[in-house]
């Protein structure tokens, strides 16, 4: 028994673990630092828009996934099915893509770490790389053991990330409900109209143009990265076919509740004057809040907020290190790559697939010139560009996989009725998924600032289609395709 434990990835992940994963997986730097950004430069309209058009697009991706995920529970998740379902070079492209955009994130998660703790130690103390190596350690010590250990790790942290949004919001709408007493209806509105225009803000609801709008749609695409981290656990999950669809349904809620409550609430409090990627929206929004008996602003409050922000980010850090971790694992499993990082430790693990994610996070912290020099703000906004057009290729293949997954399905003369989970809307859902998914391209090249991002990720994928054609017959790798 031992040695099968050591040869295939144990099935440890419970249902509620599942759903915690799927309800906090994409709670993280997108949201509670990403979201300023968005704001100063859309508008707090354009960034609701923005919330909103992502959150479309990205529950038709999820539907597609939970039907793929219900069927084949794999932990190689969007590169199987592409691999299965599109062709083996573009799923090998996939396996590359999603790991990148997780390893880039992971980085963005640690330095954004050091960026909120500035609030209480001053960086010449101790410095943001210094928090970042902190973080790293930790990562590392909840992912080298079992995935029990991962799981429950990121239950706990998902957990208090969840309930902190949860009373934020709450909060908020005590907040609206006093303001409208004091001032009045219109005063939550205040933020919405630029009167005064300046050097920057033109005025009107589109303070920097509806261009803004546009790229603020690849910004909101990093906020909603993760949420298909689902269909990785999927392959460790125990009962898949149960999980799936549950994990399915937290998603929208979610995405309703969690990410347009706080960007009203946010919008309502805080000027997009006063935003900034460098600061948290959720902590300046509380600093801001009007409660009867309070005054303005809550006393610690803003403190704990920030607190809570640096665990939820470091369970974005964690669940990106696994999902990485198993894209190199699923790889070597299917012989497209060396069959070391196919290797397990002794509580199921692949140690060296980790051992390979975390080693390139490091060489993107420390390596980047932006953070050798300082320039934080500029790093981040780079890094998430490249994350986020590294995630929207992703979304298409999963998209297109199950198109054509459908299609083989019917052909094959098989029942609907015989789906685990059968996504609704069909081919409404991928027209949504993939046309959604261009047009935050789109938006995001009309931003010049944006553009390199876009260049890169091409010629990334680029590469990894060479890789696939100068490497696929070195590991033994055979060609499984369709159902």
């Amino acid at each position: 028994m031992a040695e099968e434990q050591q040869e295939h990835l144990k099935r440890d992940i419970k249902l509620g673990q599942v759903l915690m994963i799927a309800l906090g997986g994409t709670i993280g730097t997108g949201l509670f630092v990403g979201t300023g950004g968005n704001i100063a430069n859309a508008g707090p309209l354009g960034t609701l828009l923005a919330y909103i058009a992502g959150g479309v697009i990205v529950y038709s991706i999820i539907l597609s996934l939970g039907e793929l995920a219900s069927v084949y529970p794999s932990t190689g998740s969007f590169g199987d099915y592409a691999t299965r379902f599109i062709g083996p070079a573009t799923g090998y492209m996939v396996f590359w893509m999603y790991w990148v955009g997780w390893i880039v994130t992971v980085a963005v998660e640690y330095f954004a770490v050091g960026v909120l703790m500035q609030r209480w130690v001053d960086p010449k103390v101790i410095p943001i790389s210094y928090w970042a190596g902190a973080c790293v350690a930790l990562v590392f010590l909840l992912n080298v053991f079992s995935v029990r250990v991962f799981a429950r790790g990121e239950f706990f942290l998902a957990s208090v990330k969840v309930f902190a949004v949860f009373i934020f919001i709450v909060l908020g709408v005590i907040g609206m409900i006093y303001q409208i007493y004091l001032h009045g209806i219109g005063s939550i509105f205040a933020n919405f109209y630029i009167e005064h225009p300046t050097k920057e803000l033109q005025e009107g609801l589109f303070p920097k143009g509806i261009h803004g709008v546009f790229g603020a749609i690849l910004a909101v695409i990093f906020a909603y990265t993760g949420t298909e981290i689902v269909g990785v656990a999927a392959g460790e999950a125990k009962n898949p076919d149960i999980a799936m669809p549950k994990a399915i349904k937290a998603t929208l809620w979610r995405i309703v509740f969690f990410f347009l409550g706080s960007v009203i609430i946010i919008s309502v409090f805080l000027p997009m004057t006063d935003s900034s990627i460098t600061k948290s929206p959720f902590v300046s929004t509380l600093e801001r809040i009007p409660l009867p008996f309070f005054g303005t602003g809550i006393p610690y409050a803003a403190d704990i907020m920030n607190f809570v922000i640096i665990t939820a980010i470091l369970s974005t850090a964690n669940s990106g290190i696994y999902a990485s971790s198993r894209m190199v694992y699923g790889l070597a499993q299917k012989k497209m790559f060396p069959p070391i990082f196919a290797k397990l430790n002794k509580q199921g693990t692949p140690v060296y697939a980790m051992y390979l994610s975390m080693a390139c996070t490091l060489l993107i912290m420390f390596g980047n010139e932006y953070a050798k020099s300082g320039k934080i703000k500029e790093m981040m906004e780079d890094l998430i560009n490249i994350i986020s057009f590294s995630v929207i290729i992703v979304w298409i293949s999963v998209s297109v996989a199950q198109y054509n997954f459908r299609k083989q399905f019917v052909a094959s003369g098989k029942s609907l009725d015989e789906l685990p989970y059968r996504a609704p809307f069909l081919p409404l859902i991928q027209l949504i998924g993939i046309s959604g998914s261009i047009i935050g391209v789109i938006g995001a090249y009309m931003d010049p600032e944006q553009r390199t991002g876009a260049y890169l990720t091409i010629g990334y994928a680029i590469l990894c289609y060479v890789g696939y054609y100068f490497t696929k017959d070195k590991w033994g790798y055979q060609h499984q395709q369709g159902l």
